[in-house]
């Protein structure tokens, strides 16, 4: 059953930028909100979002349960001024939604679960939030997903077998292509998974794609270890860049050409980025041999997000994290030599913690985030920025 909430308020903590309030372009291209709710029992995170044709937003969440150890599914639509237009609350049949929203065709697209059966779900939603199709998958546990032109590749945990499983999904939420590695034996191997799916435990930066190869690749646990793995959904030995057990791997890869990737580590706490890199993608090696610059003012095991975007016509790449001072730090280097450009922070007052970060369609970003109010009511937060804001922060 779906439960269409009443919504209390949004308002509007400060411009990123300066703005005059009675211009509704500089009101588009700036703003900062908060998304409150006067159920101060409830707790929301956001996952996820997409702009919408509208040139609103689309922000997948989700929220805490009464009556399960897994986290329910929550929806909000916000308009092209960051205001409140419409919220979902998906009943408890649905729960655990994997971290990614995906877009095609006109409709947006997430993966979650059943809390009994543990069957992974394709949920399809229309521009308003709206759901206009549940499509059963035959997995379960789903960790991470990414769009694959008119199809879909899932990352998900089969806690019978103990396999990470990648997979090809259709829209209808049939598998077309399939491959599981294990994740060694013994309970105790997978508590860090079944941890970070009840949100007891450390959140673990899952991550599924395609290389511009054709060569499918996952960020999960393999052989004992949290690896970023290299398969053609067929090979029993893939080619790997293995972590430190659970205390070291890849945070973020994302590729920038047909040789170069950008892509940010973390290693015992400490958190490294990683602008211009070639990764081995046909052979064992460590993640601790990529290098990379330490950044000391983020957060232990810091999650990171890495955008590509062009500001001034110049390729550039956001990547973006928590800072120890509770903001949320954007970090900007050149696309083509890996050069340090400038950085800028979001948030003041309450603690700030990234999401997402994508591209908008005025050459901007958008920040998704979680906030605390009065230090302990977990709300989903909103940054908009232009793109003249955020060249500033170039050198």
């Amino acid at each position: 059953m779906i439960k269409n909430l009443p919504y209390v308020f949004a308002f509007l903590l400060a411009c990123i930028a300066c703005s005059n309030e009675s211009d509704p372009v500089a009101n588009k291209a700036n703003f900062t909100r908060i998304y409150d709710n006067n159920n101060f029992s409830a707790a929301y995170t956001p996952l996820d979002l997409q702009q919408t044709p509208d040139g609103g937003f689309l922000i997948l969440g989700s929220r805490r349960l009464g009556n399960t150890t897994f986290t329910g599914i929550y929806i909000l639509k916000v308009n092209e001024f960051g205001e409140f237009v419409h919220e979902v609350e998906l009943e408890s049949d649905h729960v655990s939604p994997a971290p990614h929203l995906l877009a095609l065709d006109g409709s947006y697209y997430f993966f979650c679960m059943t809390p009994v059966g543990l069957r992974t779900e394709l949920i399809k939603l229309n521009e308003d939030g709206d759901i206009e199709q549940v499509s059963a998958v035959n997995a379960s546990y789903p960790l991470a997903a990414a769009l694959d032109n008119t199809s879909f590749i899932l990352l998900s945990y089969d806690n019978v077998n103990k396999l990470s499983v990648v997979s090809v999904v259709n829209p209808s939420g049939s598998i077309g292509a399939s491959k599981g590695y294990t994740i060694g034996a013994g309970e105790e191997v997978e508590k860090p998974i079944i941890d970070h799916f009840i949100r007891t435990g450390r959140q673990y930066p899952f991550q599924v794609g395609k290389t511009l190869s054709g060569q499918y690749f996952f960020n999960g646990f393999y052989n004992y270890t949290f690896s970023f793995v290299f398969t053609n959904l067929s090979q029993e030995n893939p080619p790997v860049i293995q972590g430190q057990q659970d205390d070291g791997g890849m945070s973020q890869v994302t590729q920038i050409d047909n040789t170069k990737f950008a892509a940010a580590r973390f290693n015992f706490g400490d958190n490294y980025f990683i602008p211009n890199s070639t990764l081995n993608g046909s052979g064992i090696s460590s993640s601790v041999d990529l290098g990379g610059s330490l950044l000391p003012e983020l957060v232990s095991n810091a999650p990171v997000k890495i955008l590509k975007h062009q500001l001034r016509d110049r390729p550039v790449l956001i990547y973006g994290s928590n800072t120890r001072n509770n903001q949320i730090g954007l970090y900007i280097y050149d696309q083509t030599t890996g050069e340090f450009l400038g950085s800028t922070y979001l948030g003041f007052g309450n603690s700030f913690e990234i999401t997402s970060v994508i591209v908008t369609s005025d050459h901007g970003i958008a920040v998704s985030g979680l906030t605390y109010l009065a230090g302990r009511l977990p709300r989903i937060c909103l940054f908009k920025i232009s793109e003249s804001a955020l060249s500033k922060s170039i050198q």
